[in-house]
């Protein structure tokens, strides 16, 4: 039997081995791809971070770019909004002057002159009896530059008899004018701009020594500081220490915040960066030394060295001592905690302490450290007048430039201000306020605190407004009583009625006029029924006596005989530009104004008739001294001066025997006033002048309340204590005003006339043309004079 070879079946090894090498295949694929993926991810991320870099880079670029066009529009520009400020009047010396010993020292204090033996560097003085030695300090007018020199004025019985110099003798000299204040930008920074080499060099030293002693070796920032200030803030457990630079702290303090957040400290080192990559050390330097805060005076935030000598110690930078510069370093550290004035024990113990730092590092030597901490911490007087502000006359100054130039140019540009301010009489008036009202509480204890006032002394010759007062608290910022508390006027308006009836050609002061009782019926049978103060009616007076005396009856009478409109256009053509209410009670002051506006029409009597818009501004100049503007006296003559003069006839009365008699018994000068008060004694006035000086006074409440006072008793005595410290020159005797004897009954009698019954009267040459002189009427009383018998004569 043949074997079979039995038939091999198709074998499933090689399918299986197939598959599971394709399973390999595929699964070494995938471990392929997958490594593949793993190596990729790294460079994906990579490209990632790479791009984020170059986002980052590009970013940060135009970052800087961005930051350095700022820095280099800000710093290469006008750097500081700078106030304008504003000046009182220079005071002016010549041989004839009239001054006080009292008022030359405190106009040199004022200005910050020291008294210093022989006088022998700008802004000091000595006094050698009668001699004075003053050196005067260099100064930019508006018309002209004028250096530094030293002076010796000449006095004698209170009078410049001569003044002297290295030139020879002198026809007129200037002292530099007193700062009054500025006109602040929104922040109210305030500064005095210096350049490097106007500070000493030891201040300069001992700021960079506790500051920065790096800062001409790093390029904006300090490594070193970074790294000790953030080791004293770990251990702090907050923000309690800083590494900034000098020139960080002029970044944070010109471009940023004061906030401490690590956004805000990295802007503020590339910042500093970029600042030192364009501009040099120096310059670096002085931006520092004008834009750091260094404390506050009222609403004046003090920034810059230059200002800061000023306030605190009343000189320039360039005058500061070694011990005063090593102070105000010490205020870069906390401005308001080593105050020199609030905490002198801290602002010494800082000062002595940078001085020992200035001598270990031997900018100094033992020697000059030991007499520098020897010294006591003196600085001047934060109330002295030199870096005080007087807001309501700032006000007023600021109103009239604003005619002229735009806010934004007055709180930017550094203008210089040159105003009519005069120191004296401003001060002069203010202690009059202060003192007067006290003086009226004590009496009236009842009005304790309720009494306000507003003032106003003008310029006889030409209308500058010499002293404002808006307040009895002299530095109040807020309401302005002499610009904006509009008050009935009382009596003060009553001039403007006689003179109506004394240009009407019907009237002269001996004129007589009824002061009986008037009653008049208006409009839905209101009665009008004007009394007088002492409510008694006096018969027949004369003009002039109804004037002196204030007689509303008789002023009534007449005004109402003249005619309002001719009153109202009188009123308005001395230069009153108020509302006049067209009813009879104008008549005897239902006139509403301000002490500015009542000083704006007496102006016109008291400078004979030549009106002139009461101004305030004098010059102005860029802070480079160049002159912008020059203000002149401008005005129109609107009345004759004869015509003035004759009025005034009539106010000296007021003084010589009617309701200011007062002043004849303390000044026994020619003087012209008028007294003024209103309805229930809810406004006191006094309008007066002499041949200088116009003043006009109010006193009242706020709350519009009755006082137990009047023009006499309330406004009148502020004045006179004002004028005896300002100082009084009598009138100048009438030139254009003729002298007529006048019967009891009006009629004029020639010159020479000799009748007892006439009194001497003046007229003017145009009063003359209206009444001529009555030659029968003066024979006849003559005649009547020698028929008397001797009991007539006697009896």
């Amino acid at each position: 039997m043949a074997s079979r070879t039995p038939k091999s079946k198709p074998s499933s090894a090689p399918k299986k081995t197939a598959s599971k090498r394709q399973s390999a295949s595929a699964k070494s694929s995938r471990k392929g791809r997958k490594a593949n993926s793993k190596a990729a991810r790294p460079r994906v991320w990579k490209r990632w971070l790479w791009r984020l870099c170059l986002v980052f880079l590009v970013a940060l670029a135009v970052y800087l770019v961005y930051l350095d066009a700022q820095i280099r529009e800000r710093f290469e520009g006008n750097k500081w909004d700078l106030p304008a400020k504003v000046y009182a009047r220079p005071f002016t010396l010549y041989p004839g002057l009239s001054v006080s010993e009292a008022q030359l020292q405190a106009e040199l204090q004022w200005a910050d002159y020291r008294r210093d033996k022989d006088a022998n560097s700008p802004g000091s003085f000595d006094r050698r009896g009668d001699d004075w030695l003053i050196y005067r300090r260099a100064f930019a007018f508006w018309d002209g530059a004028e250096p530094a020199r030293q002076l010796r004025i000449e006095m004698e019985n209170g009078r410049v008899q001569r003044i002297w110099d290295a030139q020879g003798e002198q026809a007129l000299v200037r002292l530099e004018p007193q700062y009054i204040g500025g006109i602040f930008p929104s922040d109210n920074e305030d500064r005095e701009l210096v350049r490097l080499e106007d500070v000493p060099p030891e201040l300069v030293a001992a700021l960079i020594i506790t500051e920065d002693q790096s800062f001409f070796q790093h390029w904006g920032i300090s490594l070193r500081g970074i790294a000790r200030a953030m080791m004293a803030n770990v251990r702090a457990g907050g923000m309690v220490q800083g590494g900034s630079t000098l020139t960080q702290q002029l970044v944070k303090n010109f471009f940023l915040t004061s906030e401490r957040t690590l956004t805000r400290k990295a802007q503020e080192a590339l910042m500093s960066i970029l600042l030192e990559l364009h501009y040099d050390k120096e310059e670096i330097l002085q931006a520092y030394l004008n834009e750091v805060y260094l404390g506050q005076a009222g609403r004046r935030a003090i920034h810059g060295f230059g200002l800061a000598a000023r306030f605190y110690f009343g000189k320039s930078a360039r005058e500061l001592s070694l011990a005063e510069s090593a102070t105000l370093v010490g205020l870069v550290k906390g401005a308001s905690y080593y105050n020199p004035r609030r905490h002198p024990q801290r602002a010494k113990q800082r000062r002595d302490l940078i001085l020992g730092l200035m001598a270990d590092n031997g900018i100094i030597s033992d020697q000059q450290r030991r007499q520098a901490q020897a010294q006591p911490l003196l600085t001047s007087s934060p109330r002295r007048a030199g870096q005080r502000e007087y807001p309501a006359f700032l006000e007023l100054a600021k109103q009239q430039l604003q005619r002229d130039y735009r806010l934004q140019d007055l709180q930017s540009d550094g203008l210089n201000i040159f105003t009519t301010l005069d120191p004296w009489i401003q001060h002069a008036v203010e202690r009059a306020a202060e003192e007067e009202l006290q003086r009226l509480e004590r009496r009236f204890p009842e009005h304790d605190g309720q009494l306000e006032t507003a003032a106003v002394v003008t310029s006889v010759d030409g209308g500058e407004i010499r002293a404002l007062l808006g307040s009895r608290k002299a530095e109040f910022f807020g309401f302005n009583r002499a610009l904006d508390a509009r008050r009935p006027m009382g009596s003060l308006v009553k001039p403007a009625v006689f003179l109506a009836a004394l240009n009407s050609g019907r009237y002269h002061w001996a004129s007589p006029i009824s002061d009986r009782p008037v009653v008049v019926t208006g409009p839905g049978g209101q009665r009008w029924e004007p009394k007088n103060y002492d409510l008694q009616s006096h018969g027949d007076v004369t003009l002039e006596a109804a004037l002196h005396r204030s007689l509303n009856q008789a002023t009534a009478r007449l005004g109402m005989t003249v005619g309002l409109e001719a009153v109202a256009s009188t009123l308005q053509r001395l230069g009153f530009e108020g509302d006049i209410p067209p009813y009879p009670s104008m008549l005897l002051g239902a006139v509403e104004g301000s002490p500015v506006e009542v000083a704006s029409f007496y102006q016109t009597m008291a400078s004979q008739g030549f009106y002139t818009p009461l101004r305030t501004i004098a010059a102005v100049t860029t802070s480079q001294g160049q002159t912008l503007s020059s203000y002149a006296i401008e005005g129109e003559q609107r009345y004759a001066a004869s015509s003035m003069q004759w009025l005034r006839y009539g106010l000296e009365q007021v003084v010589e025997s009617g309701t200011a008699r007062r002043l004849q018994q303390r000044i026994p000068v020619p003087l012209a006033a008028k007294t003024g008060t209103s309805d229930e004694q809810r406004d006191a006035w006094f309008a007066g002048f002499d041949n200088r000086h116009l003043g006009v006074f109010w006193v009242g409440r706020d709350d519009n309340k009755p006082m137990p006072v009047s023009g006499s008793s309330g406004a009148l005595p502020l004045w006179l204590n004002a004028f005896e410290r300002i100082g009084v020159e009598g009138l100048t005797p009438a030139q254009a005003l003729a002298w007529y004897p006048v019967l009891p009954d009006g009629t004029l009698l020639p010159q020479g006339c000799k009748d007892r019954r006439a009194s001497e009267y003046p007229f003017t040459d145009q009063a003359l043309s209206n009444f001529q002189p009555d030659v029968a009427a003066c024979a006849s009383g003559q005649q009547q004079q020698e028929e008397k018998s001797w009991f007539d004569w006697l009896f």
